[in-house]
């Protein structure tokens, strides 16, 4: 054994370390779980070492974190076979601060007094040093996994100065152990310490051994067969790895041998964060490699709008290197993504086909994001708009029912070639729409269409199981000749046609008389290739400068105020009442579609013409 060496702490370190075990800490329980999440950290660097080196120490030796202690003697030691460290890493490790603005950064949150100090030390690599709020001196005793390095032992008292010496460690890893003081001698109980380990460690992914008993009990759930995981078990794992209080409202265990190997076990949540729309989520999917963590959250397992879902995946065949990189590009993680992505559509499928209120709870949450892949999974995209659900006119009884695509088309009339949707910003208003008169009056269902994203997506679906899906805004859709609008029996309504193309001039595409109109006496329609007034109005959210296309007015003829302006039109066609008339009819139905600008003009000509119709 060499010369024992003493090497003086520098003065950071000793504030640090003052820090740390006079005011940092309110809950001195905290030393073990950060002395057991090193401890798990170590396994998990040799393990990945051993992915792509096998000139390993005792490479057999099981991977676990071994915890013994005397409540006589206030004794305590925590042991790992982890990757351990050479004498030159001890310095390194343990003699300086980890990272560089730890000190000030640890500083600060004692000056603001923060509550998540626990929470946070464990990030800043120094969650080691809490181990000197309970004892007066440690010791370390280590052995790297390299074949030719000796042991090397490290004791301080947290004070001034720390020694290291030489020694014949047997075995790889590192052994912490130390006496606890008098007022902290209950962490020698056995009660105490697996209560410590239930609390925060109970999934760490190696084997806890306290006195030789395994204490940890959920450990990589994902590779039990799926007859072999209870709720129970899958529900507190999901707890677990989304810090979720919620328990999910399913889950599907995935396992794949073929072109590509893995396991999953992914989990759709029973609630939505509040931004999922807004702010994607930075949660996703964590990545393992034989059971070895290669990255949390990785957003290259599933497309961004199934970003909802949580859960592992863990395979053998990715090619890793020693930083546990994997490229973006991988054709491994291109399969795996496409495989979880049908997996995940069946799973939805099946409860859509066999138990639809988990369906409708899942829609309500996620069905927004879920309908975004329409436009950007070309793939998948059957898969998904049969997915899809939507209010309809034949659904407005205020209870939460919906309609799918396949159910609309099986209810379909005989006679019906469309699939007929209308948009706008409420229920209540696309109901009220004059657009729907024509629909009601011959009991045709129409989908009413009040989410942007649903706006969104219905153009790219355009066509569902052979039917056009078409908006009822637009002025080319299909009607049953016996229901369309007779020919007026004089010129009247034509003249007043003439009248209406002068007087709105550049205002609108065309006039025509309605196909669709039953009681009211105008509406806008939008030319084939013009979008619905709704689409528009998301097109300008996006870009303030967009000028939408201009409208077709369509006019009922048989309508009382129609026929009353086509007679006055008839006895005077300089009658200034008609002309007001016109435009404010037009920007009524403006108003109506919501793309009214400025509501004064149109309130001041209401109130002139009820002045003059009440004027005797």
């Amino acid at each position: 054994m060499s010369e024992k060496q003493t090497f003086e702490y520098k003065a950071e370190m000793k504030q640090l370390l003052n820090l740390i075990i006079h005011s940092l800490y309110t809950h001195p329980e905290i030393f073990l779980r950060e002395l057991i999440s090193n401890s798990s950290d170590a396994l998990n660097k040799l393990r990945i070492k051993m992915l792509t080196d096998n000139n390993v120490f005792q490479k057999d030796k099981e991977l676990g974190i071994w915890i013994e202690f005397d409540s006589k003697a206030r004794t305590f030691s925590i042991e790992d076979s982890g990757i351990g460290m050479t004498k030159e890493e001890v310095v390194n490790n343990l003699g300086t601060i980890a990272r560089s603005g730890t000190l000030e950064f640890l500083e600060e949150i004692k000056k603001n007094k923060q509550t998540s100090q626990e929470n946070l030390i464990g990030q800043f690599g120094v969650g080691f040093y809490s181990v000197f709020m309970v004892t007066e001196e440690v010791t370390v005793e280590t052995r790297s996994w390299l074949n030719d390095e000796k042991g090397c032992k490290w004791v301080s008292k947290g004070e001034g100065s720390y020694t290291i010496e030489d020694m014949n460690k047997t075995t790889r890893g590192t052994k912490i152990s130390f006496k606890l003081k008098d007022e902290y001698k209950d962490f020698a109980e056995e009660y105490k310490v697996k209560n410590i380990i239930e609390k925060y460690s109970n999934f760490t992914n190696f084997p806890i051994y306290v006195k030789n008993t395994k204490v940890n009990t959920i450990s990589a759930l994902w590779h039990k067969a799926e007859k072999d995981i209870s709720l129970e078990e899958a529900n507190e794992f999901y707890k677990y790895i989304t810090d979720d209080y919620s328990e999910p409202l399913g889950y599907k265990h995935i396992s794949i041998d073929g072109k590509v190997n893995f396991k999953s076990l992914v989990f759709i949540p029973s609630t939505a964060p509040f931004d999922l729309m807004r702010v994607h989520t930075e949660r996703s999917l964590h990545l393992y490699s034989n059971k070895v963590l290669i990255q949390k959250d990785c957003k290259d397992l599933l497309p961004e709008y199934l970003c909802f879902v949580r859960g592992v995946v863990d395979t053998v065949d990715l090619p890793l290197n020693v930083s546990r990189e994997v490229t973006q590009s991988s054709p491994v993680m291109e399969n795996i993504k496409n495989i979880l992505t049908r997996e995940i559509l069946g799973l939805l499928k099946n409860w859509q086909e066999k138990d639809i209120e988990k369906y409708k709870k899942f829609y309500d949450n996620f069905g927004r994001m879920l309908a975004t892949g329409v436009n950007s999974d070309f793939k998948n995209k059957d898969k998904i708009v049969d997915l899809l659900l939507f209010r309809s006119t034949k659904a407005t009884d205020n209870k939460g029912n919906s309609v799918s695509l396949k159910d609309y088309v099986l209810r379909m009339k005989p006679s019906q070639k469309e699939i007929y949707y209308l948009s706008g910003q409420t229920e209540d208003s696309i109901i009220k729409n004059p657009n729907l008169e024509y629909f009601n009056k011959n009991d045709l269902e129409v989908l009413l269409l009040t989410d942007p994203v649903e706006v969104y997506i219905m153009p790219f679906i355009n066509e569902y199981n052979k039917h056009q899906v078409k908006s009822i805004d637009k002025a080319d859709i299909e009607l049953k000749p016996e229901d369309k609008a007779e020919k007026p029996e004089d010129d009247l309504a034509v003249s007043l046609l003439g009248k209406f193309k002068v007087v709105l001039n550049d205002k609108v595409e065309d006039v025509v008389l309605s196909k669709r109109l039953v009681e009211s006496p105008v509406t806008l329609v939008t030319s084939k290739e013009g979008l619905d007034p709704q689409m528009e109005k998301l097109m300008r959210t996006m870009n303030k400068d967009f000028l939408g296309s201009k409208k077709i007015m369509e006019i009922n003829a048989s309508h009382p105020l129609v026929r009353n302006l086509s007679k006055r039109l008839s006895d005077n066609d300089k009658d200034p009442i008609i002309e007001k008339c016109i435009v404010q009819l037009f920007e009524g139905a403006k108003f109506l579609e919501g793309s009214l600008e400025s509501s004064a003009d149109f309130i001041k000509r209401m109130t002139e013409i009820m002045e003059q119709a009440t004027n005797k």
